[in-house]
């Protein structure tokens, strides 16, 4: 078992698990992860098709508890516009290098696409950093754009959980309620923006092997969150917030910068 099945493994295994309750979801983390190993629209549908298997699980579990009226509202402009956000990651993943750079004899290429992610990365890293920014809530008028907001950034970097708990934390739900009804708008997002990656990315994951690191990722996610909702009781980790948020960060920069 090489390296990457590992890595890949065990951050599936350990984030599946505290999302469960607190902190960066899972898709936040596993991206960047897949994106050290492999091509980064690849690394955001490995992760989309990761991330829907776990919140299958996570549905089966709490899914009915979800409220379908708020589920239904936030979920139709989501599912919209994770497909537009899905068709434009799939157009600037043309684009291949915008600039180039060299340092000590190396050349380094700046690609748009690992760009574009990159920023998004420092803006969602930051925006889960924030006490303030992470406890922002609008009211229960604005759901749909909070869906179409949510959506929009599921399908093109995968950033979908800061909106939807943004827009959702003053729908009037009970904590049950409200874990139902982001898990279903999750699975929405998912099963979407999967249809364009379908058609655009996943085509050529047979060229690689891939597809055995997503079924390694998601078992690992399964295990994550069956463990989790037995072992872990603590609701806020923010020691494990700070140290996720300066890893994403360096990615971030390292992503922007050609440097992976």
């Amino acid at each position: 078992m090489t390296i990457s099945f590992i890595i890949i493994a065990l951050t599936s295994f350990v984030v599946s698990g505290i999302t469960l309750f607190s902190g960066f979801g899972l898709g936040t983390i596993l991206m960047p992860v897949f994106a050290i190993f492999f091509p980064i629209e690849t690394a955001i549908a490995a992760t989309a098709a990761v991330h829907l298997a776990n919140n299958i699980i996570k549905g089966v579990m709490v899914g009915k508890f979800a409220d379908l009226k708020i589920t239904i509202k936030f979920s139709l402009p989501a599912v919209i516009f994770a497909f537009l956000g899905a068709w434009i990651l799939s157009t600037i993943s043309i684009t291949k290098v915008i600039f180039s750079y060299s340092i000590f004899d190396k050349t380094f290429n700046i690609i748009l696409v690992k760009f574009i992610i990159g920023i998004l990365m420092i803006f969602f890293s930051l925006f889960e950093l924030s006490r303030t920014l992470s406890k922002k809530s609008f009211d229960a008028k604005y759901i749909p754009l909070g869906g179409a907001l949510s959506g929009f950034f599921g399908g093109l970097s995968g950033h979908q959980g800061a909106f939807r708990s943004t827009f959702l934390l003053k729908a009037g739900l009970s904590k049950k309620a409200f874990i139902g009804t982001t898990v279903l708008a999750a699975i929405f997002v998912d099963l979407s923006r999967m249809l364009v990656y379908g058609v655009t990315f996943l085509p050529k994951l047979g060229e690689s092997n891939i597809i055995s690191h997503i079924i390694v990722a998601s078992i690992a996610a399964f295990l994550g969150v069956f463990i989790g909702s037995k072992v872990i009781k603590k609701v806020t980790y923010r020691s494990i917030q700070l140290i996720v948020g300066v890893m994403l960060l360096l990615i971030a920069f390292a992503l922007i910068l050609g440097l992976i």
